[in-house]
């Protein structure tokens, strides 16, 4: 096995996509990573049930990778590349998890949040995400349901449910405000956010103190579902957003992303000697694109030998 590259020193502790290069520029794979560093570092190691990449590390010249914010927002952008041309050494294209969409009904009588893989408007409806993991997003709504009973608040209600919303605090709390509560959660704002995850934290903490052990599973497995929906995930939206592309420079290196149907498609990288006149950054991707022109360039400067 050759030795471990000095390019692997270069990358962040952070999630992220990753991507191998030939001698000739083809890329033989693309991967995700919740810790950058070292997960390209273990190609360089004991591969174990990935024994069958040991032929392509041999062929490896260039690492490169990009950072991103949450390890969602890594797997949305696995995602979009994979889709849209499988290298060689990838198996699947596009990942595993299957895309969903969180969907609001605010609706007086009966009112509800549920996943939803094909959303379905309606007057009092609001759709959030989409997001990868079904699994992962209704266990998040379950959570959710814990600290705000939606579906237990609406006036039609039977007995049993308006006695299970008062046992949770929701039959006195109107449908409008729980929504508004569950629209700030989905929305990101750190706030709800924080309210909502020291809820459930709350009632893990409980049910462990009382040795009911399943339930605090559960409740641990809402929570890490519920960051996972919040997480900051950007290179997928909803549908609708308009075609473009988003580049940042530094270091003699520029990196565009290309957005397609408001997802992320295609990232390149190319060596550029200054700022080209189309080199922007539009609001919410800055911080995002200058850390990856940094982290380019310093790869670009590391070639695998």
């Amino acid at each position: 096995m050759p030795a471990r590259p000095d390019a692997v020193a270069a990358l962040p502790a952070a999630p992220g996509v990753y991507r191998f290069r030939d001698g000739g520029g083809r890329v033989l794979y693309v991967g995700r990573a919740t810790h950058l560093r070292s997960r390209v570092g273990s190609y360089w190691g004991d591969l174990r049930d990935r024994r069958h990449l040991r032929r392509m590390v041999g062929r490896v010249a260039r690492i490169e990778a990009l950072e991103c914010d949450s390890v969602h927002e890594a797997a949305w952008a696995e995602r979009n590349l994979l889709e849209r041309s499988l290298p060689p050494w990838n198996r699947i294209a596009g990942g595993l998890e299957v895309p969903v969409r969180i969907r609001l009904d605010a609706s007086p009588d009966a009112p509800r949040l549920d996943v939803v893989s094909d959303p379905r408007p309606g007057p009092d409806v609001r759709l959030f995400g989409p997001y990868l993991g079904a699994r992962r997003v209704r266990a998040a709504v379950s959570g959710l349901g814990r600290v705000y009973p939606l579906a237990h608040a609406g006036a039609a209600g039977s007995a049993a449910a308006r006695e299970l919303a008062r046992a949770r605090g929701g039959r006195d709390t109107p449908v409008p405000e729980l929504a508004a509560a569950l629209t700030a959660v989905l929305a990101r704002e750190p706030a709800a956010v924080a309210a909502a995850v020291a809820a459930l934290s709350a009632r893990r903490d409980a049910a462990a103190q009382a040795q009911a052990y399943e339930a605090a599973a559960r409740l641990q497995e809402e929570i890490e579902a519920l960051r996972w929906v919040v997480a900051p995930q950007r290179v997928t939206a909803a549908e609708g957003r308009a075609d473009g592309d988003v580049t940042g420079w530094t270091g003699e290196v520029l990196v565009r992303l290309r957005i397609r149907g408001g997802r992320v498609r295609d990232w390149d990288q190319e060596p550029c000697t200054r700022a080209s006149p189309g080199t922007r950054a539009p609001a919410g991707w800055g911080p995002f694109l200058r850390r990856n022109a940094e982290l380019a360039a310093r790869l670009a400067a590391l070639p695998v030998t």
